[in-house]
């Protein structure tokens, strides 16, 4: 399942990126990204359930970013890692479906595979200090 799992991730997160970055609207990206590359409907509706999740939930999230890493204001974060935190810090704030340390390691393998060099070490130091919020 973790595979298909990181799939509905991935899409999710060209989704988010693409709304982000060029303004296009989500869900017509997403139908766009699926016509593409079909997936399993158990993937779809993850991937849709996390770009509506973090779309309804956007302020609040940025909010929690914005905390957590003040030395970076949110527009001059990479709108990669950017989108890689929003997705993370729904499933770990929000969502709650999914352990902790699972949501972490898949921001971090997201940031290896699509942000740059350092983009896995500031994914995982902000969403560190994300998941202290959920032990206090």
């Amino acid at each position: 399942m973790a595979g298909k799992r990181r799939k509905a991730r991935i899409i999710a997160l060209k989704a988010l990126y693409e709304s982000d970055s060029v303004g296009h609207r989500a869900a017509e990206i997403l139908s766009r990204l699926l016509e593409e590359t079909p997936a399993p409907a158990d993937v779809v509706a993850f991937a849709q359930e996390l770009v509506s999740g973090v779309l309804d939930h956007r302020q609040e999230i940025d909010e929690v970013i914005s905390q957590k890493a003040p030395a970076w204001p949110l527009d001059q974060v990479a709108v990669i890692d950017r989108n890689i935190l929003r997705l993370a810090i729904y499933e770990i704030l929000i969502d709650n479906r999914v352990p902790v340390r699972a949501a972490i390691n898949e921001a971090v393998e997201l940031a290896k595979s699509f942000g740059g060099e350092s983009s896995p070490k500031f994914v995982n130091g902000v969403l560190g200090s994300v998941s202290i919020m959920t032990t206090s």
